[in-house]
Formats: C-alpha cells, sequence, structure tokens
C-alpha cells in the first residue's frame, strides 16, 4: 500500500539522490498525521463548544482528582504558559462558569483554582469524546503495533521532556 509520503520520497530520491531522505518516511507521516489529529481534536472542542486551551486546564483540573483543584502555580506548570496568561484564562473559565476561585488553606495570600460541576460534566464528556475520535485514528493498528509505536515514539519524545526539565 503506497501513501502521499512514499511518492514524496520517491521524488526527493530522483531529484536529489545525493542525500539520505529516510527521515523522511517517518517524520512526515508524523507530520501529515499531527494535522489530521489535530483536525479531529478541533472538531471535539467544538462539539463541546471548547477551546483547546480551555480543555488543557480544564483536564489539567480533572487529572488532579477530588476535589479538582490546583493553584495557578500548578497550573502554568502544567500547561507551559506565563503567569499573566495564565491569570487571563482562568478569568475567563470563571466567567463561564467551568472553573472557581477559593482560598488557598495552606497559604493565605494564595487560591486554588477548583473545577465547578458544570466543567467536570464539560470536560468529562470532551475526553471521553476525544478518546473516541483518538482510537478510530488508531483503529488500523494491532494492539501489539499499537504498543510499539507508542514505545517507539515515547524514545523520540523523551529526550524532549528531559531537556524541558
Amino acid at each position: 500500500m503506497e501513501d502521499e509520503v512514499d511518492r514524496l520520497v520517491e521524488a526527493w530520491r530522483t531529484e536529489r539522490p545525493d542525500l539520505d531522505v529516510r527521515p523522511l518516511q517517518v517524520l512526515s507521516r508524523v507530520s501529515r498525521l499531527a494535522r489530521h489529529l489535530d483536525r479531529a481534536r478541533r472538531a471535539v472542542f467544538v462539539a463541546h463548544d471548547l477551546e483547546s486551551w480551555e480543555f488543557d486546564v480544564l483536564t489539567a483540573l480533572r487529572r488532579a482528582g477530588a476535589p479538582y483543584q490546583l493553584s495557578p502555580g500548578r497550573l502554568l506548570r502544567a500547561t507551559l504558559v506565563t503567569s499573566g496568561t495564565m491569570t487571563n484564562r482562568i478569568d475567563r473559565l470563571a466567567a463561564a462558569g467551568l472553573v472557581e476561585r477559593h482560598p488557598d488553606p495552606q497559604d493565605k495570600r494564595g487560591v486554588q483554582v477548583r473545577l465547578t460541576e458544570a466543567g467536570l460534566t464539560r470536560v468529562d464528556a470532551a475526553f471521553a469524546d476525544l478518546l473516541a475520535r483518538e482510537e478510530a485514528i488508531l483503529a488500523g493498528l494491532t494492539p501489539a503495533q499499537h504498543e510499539a509505536l507508542a514505545g517507539l515514539l515515547r524514545t523520540l519524545l523523551v529526550p524532549f521532556d528531559t531537556a524541558r526539565d
């Protein structure tokens, strides 16, 4: 079975036989798959009246476990944004009724950001739909292929994640 990347690689091999174009066989496919995944994610977010950044903040809170709250500092580390950006995002999510600010019992000057019942309902529904879309994308893989691909991608990503820490 031939795909668009096969045709692209063959054209480059013809035009530039002096170059090793093997990286394209993997990374062009990863790039194309990322575009398809981005489209699927955007469709899920639209269906649940969410922006991707809203989903990121809400899922960070959801993953924290009950009572589904984090400090703004922990939220910004989880979502990789600046403190000014996080403040704006929390303000917007609070105005939408998806999160609330509560005094931090450990730090009298601090606050905790907590999912509201509406936020919990919305993020749970969006996450379930996202997983269904992502499972459909991976449907052509056997369980063993799925596991092997996940391991190979982890191997490629660990150096980037380690450099960030």
